[in-house]
């Protein structure tokens, strides 16, 4: 007896392309409104000076104003103390997470909520909560002058900044360790402890290759919004640790000039950009070449 094939159904097919692209219909309506344009703008005002007369012109003079120190140094003080903010948050987060993928599910859902309970708090008023901690009349002074020490200014510095920073993005590297570490078969750290791995080169041959991924993706959830931020330095660091969302911010309130907060808009998003890049295909490198060797 001869089998046929019965043919597909064509219909079904074309409906259910038809019903998937009327789904994602309004995702593509939202990135074109508030994301898409919001881009255009910026490009355009980047690009552009305002003339005397209320018109428009292309020019990159703006691009050649950024060369000056008093603009550039913001930049490379953002970098400085992103970079800092990132690799004290792998130090403290890194053995958080690999305690937590260790333990029980008990105890990981209560520290977890921990950690994240002050994440459901307003931005702005965990900043605030640090500024009554570390201001000269603050609780810390307060107790520091009750115990007959002097008081000490916290405040309005680049350390208090770090702070700042590491505190509010810290949770942000600890979790995509976290899940990275518990998909890590077992197995294998039980068959290096049977050829007799020592548990310091079990950790620094299978653990710590396995984990790059969720320390990669730490580093860029980390390091992007600490480069960009400017409430905790406005706030925190007032106008003596001036970060480079400070000059964006200012450029498109009290100073009005749009166009140039654009430019700088534009140039904090290529080095953004650049920085993903690398990031990215270091990770797919890291996946690729990942291998065990003990």
């Amino acid at each position: 007896m001869e089998l046929k094939r019965k043919p597909a159904d064509d219909t079904r097919i074309k409906v259910g392309k038809k019903s998937g692209s009327v789904m994602t219909l309004p995702l593509i309506i939202w990135l074109v409104c508030f994301v898409l344009v919001p881009l255009l703008l910026i490009g355009w005002y980047g690009i552009t000076v305002e003339n005397p007369d209320g018109s428009m012109s292309v020019s990159f003079e703006n691009f050649k104003r950024f060369a000056d120190p008093i603009y550039l140094n913001p930049l490379l003080r953002s970098a400085k103390i992103a970079t800092i903010t990132t690799v004290v948050c792998i130090a403290l987060g890194y053995p958080v997470a690999y305690i937590l993928a260790r333990s029980t599910a008990k105890w990981t859902n209560i520290v977890m909520m921990l950690i994240l309970m002050p994440m459901w708090i307003n931005f702005m008023l965990r900043i605030y909560s640090w500024a009554s901690l570390l201001e000269g009349n603050g609780i810390i002074n307060s107790l520091l002058v009750s115990l007959g020490f002097e008081k000490q200014q916290f405040m309005y510095t680049e350390g208090v900044v770090v702070l700042g920073t590491i505190y509010n993005f810290l949770p942000f590297m600890i979790m995509p360790i976290q899940n990275v570490l518990l998909k890590l078969d077992n197995s294998l750290l039980e068959a290096a402890a049977d050829l007799g791995a020592s548990p310091v080169r079990r950790f620094f041959k299978i653990t710590l290759p396995y984990s790059v991924p969720g320390i990669i993706s730490g580093v860029a959830m980390v390091f992007v919004p600490s480069v960009t931020t400017f409430v905790i330095s406005q706030r925190l660091g007032g106008n003596k640790v001036p970060l480079i969302g400070n000059i964006i911010e200012s450029q498109f309130g009290m100073a009005g000039d749009w166009n140039f907060g654009s430019t700088v808009s534009l140039i904090v998003m290529a080095i953004v950009l650049a920085f993903m890049f690398a990031i990215n295909k270091t990770d797919r490198a890291e996946v690729n070449g990942r291998g065990l060797t003990l």
